[in-house]
């Protein structure tokens, strides 16, 4: 058994065991050293997780929700009320035998998280508090296929900063930004790689946004692993699924794979390049220097000119983010033979992608997400058909085996923003109200 500090020693050992359910929603994203500060450093973050889950709570419930004693979780909340990060509310559970302890819930005027994408034809920024909810949000059209990065990051910049503002006036403290971005991402930077539809390769962003948000530390990825983390965190289901697949797309598609209630990245960070799976290996050449790769029969592109448009025709007729999604889901609706066509042919596509993975990985669910979802009624009975005929496991049907996500589009820019909490949430001693304790907002280097 690893040392526990005194004052925190868990209650009910065996209790605890028998609550692994529990255990895997409330506990801190990457282990610490077993030091007597690293094991405060956990109990601060089982306290405040208990919160986020299931408040508003008493001091005693969060206790036996975490299995600590009453005393060590006190000395917890004192520090996490100190610090912004809870507040106090009035008496809980009135009429109850015995004194009814104070509420507990998170702080609304707290840290805020900052989320921001950069699509082939929009920006989009916003602001989460430490619930989740968004608090602030602004999008623009933007032409940023085949544009410099650096007037792209000048406009991205002039959004977060607006949106920054917006957030501070509603009582908040934005602590940290993190972008999604439509391409491969070096693990553990800010270099995006590749990102063919946007044409960059190679760029470096976080240098630029830095030096125009000073003071905000800034981290950058993949869309779909951000669309995928919002679905892990925010995506409403009951329970949340640990180990799903979420697909999702603007232009290309991506997905990404959660294990066990963590993002697989792979080695360099590349994991998820669904789009550039070979379908049809005699099929036209892609990009990314393949052939008959998924892109190239289930893109938004690639749907729009097999149901008769262009994306020109498709943006003129439908002008703004999202337009040419949007065009093919209102003439799917009304019956148009050649869109429902292109969108039967894509979901197969998809489907026989999508059945490699799921033999391979045997994941519970199958999300689909992003611009995908408008698309979801068309898409899916092909999709379906292909996962049922293609899937090894007898006992996985094909019908109902992938779910729509209630996201929609805005998946990659809630699950940036709810990044940047989620670090609040895993250590809650790196962030403190500069109010309370004398010390500029942010990410602190060390513990107090």
């Amino acid at each position: 058994m690893s040392y526990q500090p005194p004052g925190v020693v868990p209650a009910r050992h065996n209790e605890r065991i028998g609550r692994s359910d529990e255990r895997r929603r409330i506990q801190v994203a990457a282990p610490l050293p077993n030091t007597q500060q690293a094991m405060r450093r956990r109990n601060l973050s089982l306290v405040l997780h208990a919160v986020a889950a299931h408040g508003p709570l008493s001091r005693a419930s969060v206790a036996a929700r975490v299995g600590l004693t009453r005393a060590a979780v006190s000395t917890l909340v004192d520090e996490l009320i100190r610090d912004g990060l809870l507040v106090e509310l009035g008496p809980s559970r009135p009429g109850t035998v015995g004194r009814p302890g104070s509420a507990l819930q998170l702080n609304e005027h707290g840290p805020a998280g900052l989320g921001a994408e950069i699509g082939v034809d929009h920006l989009a920024v916003c602001a989460v508090d430490l619930a989740g909810r968004v608090r602030a949000r602004t999008e623009a059209a933007s032409a940023n296929r085949d544009c410099a990065p650096a007037p792209v990051l000048t406009q991205l910049s002039a959004l977060v900063r607006q949106v920054a503002a917006e957030a501070e006036l509603g009582g908040l403290r934005p602590v940290g930004l993190a972008v999604a971005v439509p391409g491969l991402v070096a693990r553990g930077s800010s270099l995006v790689v590749r990102a063919p539809n946007l044409g960059w390769e190679g760029v470096d962003i976080g240098p630029e946004l830095r030096a125009a948000l000073p003071g905000l530390p800034v981290t950058v990825d993949n869309e779909a692993n951000l669309g995928a983390l919002a679905e892990l965190w925010r995506g409403g289901h009951d329970p949340a699924p640990q180990d799903f697949m979420h697909v999702s797309a603007e232009i290309g598609i991506g997905a990404a794979v959660v294990l066990d209630g963590q993002l697989l990245r792979g080695t360099h960070g590349f994991a998820g390049e669904l789009g550039h799976v070979p379908v049809r290996p005699e099929g036209p050449e892609c990009a990314c220097g393949g052939r008959g790769c998924l892109e190239q029969y289930a893109g938004e592109e690639a749907v729009l000119r097999a149901s008769g448009l262009s994306p020109e025709e498709a943006a003129a007729e439908h002008p703004g983010p999202g337009g040419r999604i949007a065009v093919l889901a209102v003439r799917a609706a009304i019956g148009d033979q050649p869109t429902r066509r292109a969108l039967r042919d894509a979901g197969a596509a998809l489907g026989i992608a999508l059945a490699g993975a799921v033999n391979l990985l045997d994941p519970e669910k199958v999300v689909l997400g992003g611009a995908l979802t408008p698309l979801a009624p068309w898409l899916l009975p092909a999709l379906e058909r292909e996962l049922g005929r293609r899937v090894a496991d007898p006992a996985r049907p094909g019908s109902g085996a992938v779910t729509v996500s209630r996201l929609g589009p805005d998946g990659p820019l809630l699950g940036a923003a709810n990044s940047v909490v989620q670090a609040v949430l895993d250590d809650p001693a790196g962030f403190r109200d500069p109010a309370g304790a004398g010390e500029p907002p942010g990410i602190r280097g060390s513990d107090a």
